[in-house]
């Protein structure tokens, strides 16, 4: 029992410091592949299928000014203001669950962020409660610049299209930089599915959407990259 014991306390103590340091080195360093990216990889082979993976991180810098307002319109509105957690969605959400309602996320841009970086898709409550403790770590290590400079280039925008310049270039035929506020809009408005939701051909529910988000991003101030 005190080898096991031994072994369990050292395996947590590596846990515990690897993803400090990796954290802390994805504060400066780009991530080169997330575990979604692989896992879709797989997926698309084991059907058969070419495998599609359309991914170029590009810095903050370089996309248009209106996607980060276009995602904290549509994803999390407080983005700025919490620590990581919208207690104020997430007690929405459980409210709206136990009355019977439809099952929805109360998920902030710094939890998908944390999930879409470390962590795998399937959800599950350990799966939930790594991504409980990596966000504590983006929000403890890395600025709001920072998470969402990561999010906006890892997030999935398209079947094997992931990040702001891979979505901008196969879908609107552009630049990042050159996106549109109503382009921005109409990505934004395919993240809660972007599989099943297409940027290329949207429907008529995808237009209400970004017509939706648009009207939102009036109350949302520019976020712009510190010089």
């Amino acid at each position: 029992m005190k080898r096991i014991y031994r072994i369990v306390r050292w395996a947590v103590v590596l846990f515990f410091l690897s993803s400090v340091l990796v954290t802390l080195l994805y504060r400066w360093v780009n991530v080169p592949l997330t575990p979604l990216m692989v896992i879709r990889c797989m997926q698309q082979a084991g059907r058969g299928e070419q495998v599609r993976l359309h991914y170029k991180w590009v810095p903050l810098s370089e996309m248009s000014c209106y996607l980060p307002v276009a995602v904290i319109a549509s994803e999390d509105q407080n983005f700025l203001v919490h620590h990581g957690f919208d207690t104020q969605a997430i007690g929405a959400a459980m409210r709206e669950r136990m009355s019977g309602g439809r099952m929805r996320g109360g998920s902030t841009i710094s939890q998908q962020t944390a999930k879409n970086v470390f962590l795998w898709p399937t959800s599950s409550w350990v799966r939930k409660g790594f991504e409980v403790y990596f966000t504590f770590l983006i929000e403890a290590l890395w600025s709001k610049e920072r998470i969402m400079e990561v999010y906006l280039n890892v997030i999935e925008m398209g079947d094997g299209v992931y990040g702001a310049e891979s979505v901008a270039q196969l879908h609107f035929g552009c630049s990042a930089r050159d996106l549109k506020r109503r382009e921005c809009a109409l990505i934004a408005a395919t993240l809660p599915n972007p599989l099943h939701y297409s940027s290329e051909r949207p429907g008529p529910f995808m237009r209400k959407r970004q017509a939706w988000i648009e009207r939102q991003m009036r109350h949302v101030p520019l976020f712009l990259p510190k010089k």
